[in-house]
C-alpha cells in the first residue's frame, strides 16, 4: 500500500515545539513579518538570526515523542510509505524516519541567499557569517518564509495523488499548499488531529486526540 504522510506542527506539540498559533509560545515575542518573511531578513538580518537560534537552541532541547516513533516504525514496515513535514525540526529523522520530505525547509540547515549552496547550520548563526562556498555574508537559515515557494513541490503534490491512503497528522490546513493536498488525493483520506482543522470536511475519515494517542493506535492498526 502506498501511504502519504503530512505532518504538521502538532506533530511536534508534545515534543515541547510550540507552534506560532500558541498563545505563550516564542512565536509570539516577534511580529511574523520580521522574523518569518525575506523582507524582514532584508531589514533586519540580526532580529532574524536571533530568532532562529532560538528556536534552534529549542529544538535541539527537544526529544522526539511517540508519533515520531510510531511513524518511524511504520515507514520502516512494508508499506510504501512517503513522509512528507511542514515542520522544520528535525525530530522525524532522530526518531528514525529517513528521506524526509521537509517542505517548509529544515531549521538545522542553512542557505546562502547569494550563490544558493546549503550546509548543515551551526547552532548559532549571525549575519556576519561568511559562506562556506563563495565567502558571501549573505548566510540564513534554510527555512521557507512567507511568500516563499515550498520545497519539492512536484515531489509532493505526485505523492498524494498516487497514494492509496493520504493522511495529515497534525495539522491546521490553514497554510497553502499544503491545506489543499487533501484535495489532490485520488485514494482514501485520514485526519489524525488533536481537533478538527480547517479542511476537516475534505477528509473521508478523522480522528481526534493527542499525537501520543492518536498516531501509535493507528498505526498498530495498518501494521497489523
Amino acid at each position: 500500500m502506498k501511504v502519504t504522510i503530512l505532518t504538521g506542527a502538532g506533530t511536534s506539540a508534545e515534543s515541547g515545539l510550540g507552534t506560532f498559533r500558541d498563545t505563550d509560545g516564542l512565536w509570539t515575542q516577534y511580529d511574523l513579518n520580521d522574523v518569518a518573511t525575506p523582507e524582514g531578513f532584508a531589514r533586519n538580518p540580526a532580529l532574524v538570526h536571533e530568532f532562529y537560534n532560538a528556536r534552534r537552541a529549542n529544538c535541539l532541547s527537544a526529544s522526539p515523542n511517540a508519533a515520531h516513533e510510531a511513524l518511524a516504525v511504520l515507514q520502516a514496515g512494508p508499506h510504501d510509505v512517503t513522509l512528507i513535514t511542514q515542520n522544520v525540526d528535525d525530530l522525524h529523522e532522530r526518531a528514525g524516519s529517513t528521506d524526509v520530505i521537509h517542505m517548509h525547509g529544515a531549521l538545522m540547515r542553512a542557505l546562502c541567499a547569494s550563490c544558493g549552496k546549503r550546509w548543515d547550520a551551526p547552532q548559532v548563526m549571525s549575519p556576519d557569517d561568511p559562506c562556506p562556498h563563495c565567502t558571501a555574508p549573505a548566510t540564513r537559515p534554510d527555512v521557507v518564509w512567507f511568500g516563499e515557494t515550498p520545497y519539492a513541490m512536484g515531489t509532493i503534490t505526485q505523492a498524494a495523488q498516487q497514494a492509496d491512503l493520504f493522511v495529515a497528522i497534525g495539522t491546521s490546513a490553514e497554510v497553502y499548499p499544503a491545506a489543499g493536498l487533501v484535495e489532490l488525493a485520488r485514494g482514501a483520506t485520514l485526519e489524525l488531529n488533536l481537533e478538527p482543522s480547517a479542511r476537516t470536511n475534505a477528509f473521508g475519515a478523522r480522528r481526534f486526540g493527542p499525537a501520543t494517542q492518536v498516531v501509535p493506535a493507528w498505526v498498530a492498526e495498518v501494521m497489523a
